[in-house]
């Protein structure tokens, strides 16, 4: 189903188990960089290797009494670990290992999200070329505009996603940083050299100045490129919620066999695919600005980002790659109506030439003002009464003393505003 989360790796990113592994990685990186500076015993480090593990259940009996979950993690590491468990942690602060760690679940969750992207670039692709020369109505606050093409739709689609694509791996470098320098980022306990090793180790680059933490508009720089990509996701539904109408029926989302609209009406087939997404967004977009609150601590740091950050950073992750995953479904099923969309464009008369008309008039020495005046009254007419622009504009004694009856119908030509379609396709797609 349309419907069905299809990526659990990103919900597992964010299970305790994963981020606890996380936490000793950390700790494994340091307490191994401090082994190379001669700070560690090699005999220790090698116990601390080989039983380093933790026990969630026994964390979280832990937390219950000590309230606090970095103390917990570490008390059930070195149960396991023994006495050489006192080296474990040395030097450190929480945030360093906390703060490291979070970078680097992250960065996973920004390669799930890019690689959700290259799949949704995928089937715009196609799409576009599929329907790269299928005319359709272009509107303008929904009234209908000039013709164009829908395989422009996904080309737009397209080209936002390339954008998507590069904030995203821009966020995921700026979120690409650790700090291992010990309580307000002095390295009072520790030589700056332990940072960069285990950065090095960790494939991170070291925060340059920290306090207790890692600054936070890194993180809300990486929670503002997901609620981008969310509001691009949204823009693309917006538009397939408009095109599914019933008056306007040029596009729907898939419908399965069995699948129902209504409880009380038997023949809706509703866009819920496409106002779930709409819905969502709401979501990342709100966990953006928590993100945006989270930058402005007391001092060298305070804890009113982090229960913030345990549900937001998570929760938007997560949304993104559900949402990415179920618009790539929605668009490579999507139902499409060429006959339509020609139907739609003949219902306005062919209304939408106005502007090739006013401006043949200029180009005939009429001003403006005027050939604008002329064009216009035509085209109310036409609209009021339901019938031929091009006959009213033929026999209306202003415009035929400049444009013949000929001339006229010249300009009532659909391919007029198709032949450009190749020369954007190749901007778009041969970059």
């Amino acid at each position: 189903m349309i419907a069905r989360y299809t990526r659990p790796e990103m919900g597992k990113l964010w299970e305790p188990a994963n981020r606890f592994q996380k936490w000793l990685e950390v700790e494994l990186a340091v307490c191994e960089a401090w082994a190379e500076m001669g700070e560690i015993p090699a005999e220790a480090l090698k116990v601390i290797r080989e039983k380093a593990v933790f026990s969630i259940a026994r964390i979280d009996e832990i937390e219950m009494t000590v309230k606090h979950d970095v103390i917990a993690f570490l008390t059930s590491v070195a149960e396991k670990v023994g006495p050489e468990s006192r080296f474990i942690h040395k030097g450190l602060t929480s945030s360093d290992v906390v703060d490291t760690a979070l970078s680097l679940l992250m960065r996973q969750a920004a390669d799930i999200i890019t690689d959700d992207l290259k799949k949704l670039m995928t089937v715009l692709r196609e799409q576009a070329f599929v329907h790269k020369n299928t005319p359709c109505m272009g509107r303008s606050h929904g009234i209908h505009a000039e013709p164009m093409t829908f395989g422009l739709k996904f080309a737009l689609w397209y080209e936002d996603s390339k954008r998507n694509l590069r904030r995203i791996e821009q966020a995921k470098k700026t979120i690409e940083v650790g700090k291992i320098s010990g309580a307000v980022g002095t390295f009072s306990n520790m030589p700056p050299q332990l940072e960069e090793q285990v950065c090095r180790k960790l494939g991170l680059q070291p925060e340059p100045v920290a306090t207790q933490v890692i600054q936070r508009d890194r993180h809300a720089e990486f929670m503002s490129a997901l609620a981008l990509v969310a509001g691009c996701i949204e823009k693309i539904a917006v538009e397939i919620r408009h095109l599914q109408r019933t008056e306007v029926l040029e596009a729907e989302e898939p419908f399965t066999t069995g699948q129902k609209g209504s409880s009380a009406m038997p023949h809706k087939r509703n866009p819920i695919g496409s106002e779930n997404l709409s819905g969502l967004a709401r979501l990342v977009r709100s966990n953006a600005f928590a993100a945006m609150e989270d930058i402005a601590l007391w001092h060298e740091r305070d804890i009113s980002h982090s229960s913030v950050e345990r549900i937001i950073i998570p929760d938007s992750t997560i949304l993104i790659d559900y949402m990415l995953d179920r618009l790539t479904g929605i668009l490579k099923g999507l139902q499409i109506y060429p006959q339509k969309m020609q139907m739609n464009i003949d219902k306005s008369y062919g209304l939408y030439n106005s502007q090739r008309v006013l401006l043949a008039l200029v180009d005939k020495g009429v001003s403006r003002e005027d050939a604008y005046s002329w064009v216009q009254r035509n085209a109310m007419e036409s609209w009021a009464k339901g019938v031929s622009f091009m006959k009213l504009l033929q026999k209306d004694k202003d415009i035929k003393t400049h444009l013949s009856p000929h001339d006229i119908e010249a300009l009532f030509d659909l391919e007029h505003y198709l032949r450009n379609i190749e020369f954007i396709f190749d901007r778009v797609f041969n970059d």
